[in-house]
């Protein structure tokens, strides 16, 4: 009788009835598996987002580059290209280039001894064959950068508290800029390029120039932008790039930078816009420059770009339907140098250089230059701008400066016309706290 009591309690103690304590424990590491794998589900569904974002930036390439400062250059068919994605081209057929550039007078390269020509780095690892655009493919890296998937590669809204021609006046973005006001058909410089260097991560440096036309304190300012800028934040180094930007709306919805949204149509094998440039001027060693033209088309209206000299320089164009006022011509061209301070207020100022990091006064082969200033008139022919019709500004001076001058061609070896330095250190001890 004790023996079959003995065997019933063991039988018992391992009956398929958990105890409470069991039962709780598995209920602890249901919660525990659910827990730890919810934020890895949230990092799926991030990463899937992303994804989703770059498939529709990088198209299919017949050829990829791979360049030695680790960038991708797809050559994507150029009827394939992002821009085309645009709704307003939905039936947009991609122009050839215009039979006929802006007409000019001026010798621009005459100083090559003073002054090289800057290009692009990948063009030393491989080449894109005719009938595609070369095209700097956007990693996970670039976009996970960013402060917000819809803020990648676009400028953020601001609006200018100064009568000051420059609509992104405020808001920590300060400058050493040149404008003219007068009835425009796009605008031509010579501008030296450096790698300046940048103190906060989502801070910038660019130089560049700007055709524009429409309100500076509404909503309705048309703007095309051209130049080199260093970006960590958009292409995570420190190197010069060229970039494109354009705006139909005062940077509120429409535009973006380079190819990271439909708009800019390419028409080069040779250029990728986002690209690095290489070599770069150093202070008390070789200049180097780049030549940039924007001008509108006479016959289909588009606002074409150009990097370098001749028809061979054609990167693509601003097609006329993104715009509105632009849509017929500029009324104001802007040259100059641009900074970002995201230091709060009653802080230290940033120290990001503009340009070379030095001041104007301390002129060629110290200070960053814009050089030959010229203007596209309704004729279709570059014109010098006088001094007289240019003014500068910059505010706050005590950081970063320019100032104007005019050279003319009495050596024999051509003048830089109408030309100005600028730029600065930022944050110094001296004038700039």
């Amino acid at each position: 009788m004790a023996k079959r009591r003995r065997r019933w309690r063991r039988q018992r103690c391992c009956s398929s009835d958990p105890p409470l304590a069991v039962a709780a424990a598995a209920l602890l590491l249901l919660l525990l598996v659910v827990v730890t794998a919810a934020p890895v589900v949230e990092a799926a569904a991030g990463r899937h987002v992303v994804q989703k974002h770059l498939d529709r930036i990088n198209k299919p390439g017949v050829r990829s580059i791979h360049s030695a400062d680790g960038d991708i250059i797809d050559c994507v068919p150029r009827h394939k290209q992002r821009a085309l994605d645009h709704p307003l081209l939905a039936n947009h057929t991609v122009q050839t280039p215009p039979s006929q550039m802006p007409a000019s007078a001026s010798l621009l390269d005459r100083r090559q001894q003073l002054s090289r020509r800057a290009w692009q780095t990948w063009h030393h690892s491989g080449h894109c064959p005719r009938g595609t655009v070369a095209v700097r493919r956007t990693t996970a890296a670039d976009v996970q950068r960013a402060r917000s998937l819809a803020l990648f590669g676009r400028k953020k809204q601001m609006r200018s508290p100064l009568p000051a021609p420059d609509v992104v006046t405020g808001n920590g973005h300060e400058h050493a800029i040149a404008y003219t006001a007068a009835e425009v058909y796009g605008a031509r410089a010579t501008i030296s390029v450096w790698a300046p260097e940048i103190d906060e991560a989502n801070g910038f440096s660019l130089s560049q120039l700007w055709i524009l036309s429409g309100s500076f304190n509404g909503s309705d300012l048309n703007s095309i932008e051209a130049g080199w800028q260093v970006s960590p934040e958009l292409y995570g180094d420190n190197r010069p790039r060229l970039f494109t930007y354009w705006t139909s709306d005062a940077y509120e919805a429409t535009g973006c930078y380079n190819a990271l949204c439909p708009g800019f149509v390419q028409t080069s094998s040779r250029i990728a816009i986002g690209a690095s440039i290489s070599p770069v001027s150093s202070v008390g060693g070789p200049q180097y420059d780049m030549t940039l033209l924007v001008w509108k088309d006479p016959k289909l209206g588009n606002w074409w770009l150009s990097y370098g000299d001749g028809a061979g320089g054609l990167v693509g164009y601003w097609p006329a339907e993104l715009f509105t006022h632009l849509s017929d011509h500029a009324t104001m061209v802007e040259w100059g140098g641009e900074v970002v301070n995201t230091h709060p207020p009653g802080s230290a100022h940033t120290a990001t250089q503009m340009g070379s990091g030095h001041f104007a006064a301390e002129g060629f082969g110290r200070a960053a230059y814009f050089r030959n200033l010229e203007t596209v008139d309704a004729d279709n022919s570059l014109a010098a701008v006088p001094l007289d019709a240019i003014q500068t500004m910059a505010e706050d001076a005590g950081c970063y400066d320019i100032r104007k001058a005019y050279d003319d061609d009495d050596d024999g070896r051509g003048g830089w016309g109408a030309h100005f330095y600028y730029g600065g250190p930022g944050h110094n001890t001296a004038s700039c706290p």
